[in-house]
């Protein structure tokens, strides 16, 4: 089977289901692999996932189908996305086999129906819980393993269910030792292994592998995808008084020589933008597509105040900007908003 040119004049306006991606001769098709091994090794043989491409990860309610970026189909689309987006979740085999856990351990819940099960909903809570898109995590808490970024444990009993099973199904990962002294936790990951250990030669209950938004019917484009994931949080803080305490006006040094080089505080904050906006994304939760625009924000305003820093003071600046980005962070998943 030969794959479509895939660099032609404009590949982004062109519909992805005309893009020929499949996960079939993909840097996909070895990691699913891999991650059928660890299926096996952990005694699950008789729940047997359908794998498909779509817009992101994600289980359909009620089906054993597990669907995952089309980004991650060729190496391209995985650049554009971390151009556009700021992060890839799947980066990488072992980041990939990370959501593949995730993602398998709703399978096993929809499988076996264990959400019916009183004493899941008592240690996870009930799955009829509204699922909210935007969540106030509690960092650090104890009654909740840590998988994924952000803290996704706690958005919903599903989701706390598959990081908790995922935590669980990692290889080499002592998870007993880990969480000795989160007992909540603790237990959740123990009620895991036992109900799996009881599923283990059953057939499932649940078989449907029905597919929500498979890569073949997309009809709009990849430049279109992008487009309609662009965010509109309102207006954003003034954060000047902030800046000024960071960074110094041009031609008012405050640090070192007047003489000492110097460079744009807009060009550290792009420099450092991608990775921050991840670390932030993975200790307070705020998603990268909130913090980048607020990185821009800041480098806009620091610009227009005309600031630079000694290049002497990297460090220092690097961190007073982290800081404050990651303070304005946590006030937004708290309450709402970046400033009280």
């Amino acid at each position: 089977m030969t794959t479509p040119a895939f660099r032609e004049a404009n590949p982004w306006s062109t519909p992805i289901r005309d893009l020929g991606l499949t996960i079939e001769g993909s840097p996909l098709e070895p990691i699913l692999a891999e991650f059928h091994r660890e299926l096996r090794a952990r005694g699950i043989t008789r729940v047997v996932p359908r794998f498909y491409l779509s817009t992101e990860w994600g289980v359909p309610d009620g089906t054993i189908a597990v669907a995952i970026p089309f980004y991650l189909a060729r190496a391209e689309l995985v650049d554009l996305q971390l151009e556009r987006q700021g992060y890839v979740e799947g980066a990488g085999p072992s980041d990939t086999l990370r959501y593949l856990r995730h993602e398998m351990g709703h399978v096993v819940n929809y499988a076996y129906r264990l959400f019916e099960d009183p004493a899941w909903v008592e240690l996870f809570g009930p799955m009829d819980d509204p699922y909210p898109e935007e969540y106030r995590p509690e960092p650090f808490s104890r009654r909740f393993v840590r998988h994924l970024p952000g803290w996704y444990a706690q958005k919903h009993p599903d989701e706390d269910w598959a990081e908790t099973f995922a935590v669980w199904m990692t290889p080499g990962l002592d998870w007993r030792e880990d969480y000795a002294a989160w007992p909540v936790a603790l237990a959740k990951l123990h009620y895991c292994e036992a109900a799996l250990a009881r599923v283990a030669d059953l057939d499932p209950v649940v078989e449907a592998d029905d597919l929500d938004e498979d890569v073949g019917e997309i009809e709009h484009s990849v430049e279109d995808h992008y487009r309609g994931l662009i965010g509109d949080d309102g207006p954003l803080p003034d954060l000047d008084s902030a800046l000024r305490s960071i960074f110094e006006d041009l031609g008012r040094p405050e640090h070192g020589p007047s003489d000492a080089p110097r460079r744009a505080a807009s060009a550290l904050i792009g420099q450092i933008e991608r990775e921050l906006a991840a670390d932030v994304f993975r200790w307070t939760g705020s998603f990268p597509e909130r913090t980048r625009p607020l990185l821009r924000h800041l480098a806009d305003r620091a610009d227009r105040l005309g600031q630079v820093y000694p290049e002497s003071r990297e460090a220092a600046a690097i961190v007073a900007v982290s800081t404050l980005v990651t303070a304005l962070a946590m006030n937004h998943v708290r309450q709402g908003s970046y400033l009280a």
